[in-house]
């Protein structure tokens, strides 16, 4: 197993570490994900370790290339007939490799903040290896992947206060690196945490879709 995949397994590791313990009624708790609760994201996770290309492809292609459809369907496909199956399903992919596409840092980019939209919602605290929590900020602020990451962070500098990631030029937003991660993955909860004068114009980017500021906050 490469270095890489090695970060992804041990973060999938530490989260079933982390959710082990939980009762039925948490694991249906609403995530940050919008719309599925904590059972359902950890189905999803389940669902992109165990598929590569050519299955990712034919999930598209049976929903007329539909992709939010297409991941809805995997992740019903992993869904246990209750938590602790949905869990040790999960758990049986810890060490896989499989994935649709070869980019290894947004697959642990995946885990990062998934990890979150559970952990956050139910009160957990994780500490991130800060090479590997680098390595999806750099990632995410090079290119757009799942999420629009790079388009959020255009015209603003991004630094982290606890360790070397910086990033873009423009007004200064400053913060932890895992809150710099989840506002380019669009999630609005970590921008309470950020500081700085470009928080304004990068906040009404992380709550857009598209990741484009509307035309009045530019």
């Amino acid at each position: 197993m490469t270095d890489e995949w090695l970060a992804v397994a041990q973060e999938r590791a530490a989260l079933v570490a982390d959710l082990e313990w939980l009762g039925v009624g948490a694991w249906r708790t609403p995530s940050l994900c919008d719309g599925l609760s904590v059972e359902e994201v950890v189905a999803h996770l389940t669902a992109g370790a165990s598929s590569g290309p050519v299955r990712w492809l034919a999930g598209l292609a049976r929903c007329r290339f539909d992709v939010d459809r297409m991941v809805d369907m995997r992740l019903r496909e992993q869904l246990g007939t209750a938590p602790d199956d949905t869990l040790r399903r999960f758990r049986g992919v810890v060490d896989s490799r499989t994935a649709p596409s070869g980019h290894v840092d947004g697959w642990l980019g995946e885990i990062v903040v998934h990890g979150e939209d559970v952990r956050r919602p139910l009160g957990i605290d994780h500490t991130y290896a800060p090479a590997a929590l680098e390595r999806v900020a750099r990632f995410y602020a090079a290119r757009n992947f799942t999420v629009p990451s790079k388009r959020r962070t255009a015209g603003v500098r991004l630094e982290a206060s606890d360790g070397p990631f910086a990033a873009g030029e423009g007004p200064l937003v400053r913060g932890r690196t895992v809150d710099l991660v989840l506002a380019m993955a669009g999630r609005p909860v970590a921008l309470e945490r950020l500081d700085g004068p470009g928080v304004p114009l990068f906040a009404a980017r992380v709550v857009a879709p598209s990741g484009r500021a509307p035309s009045t906050a530019v």
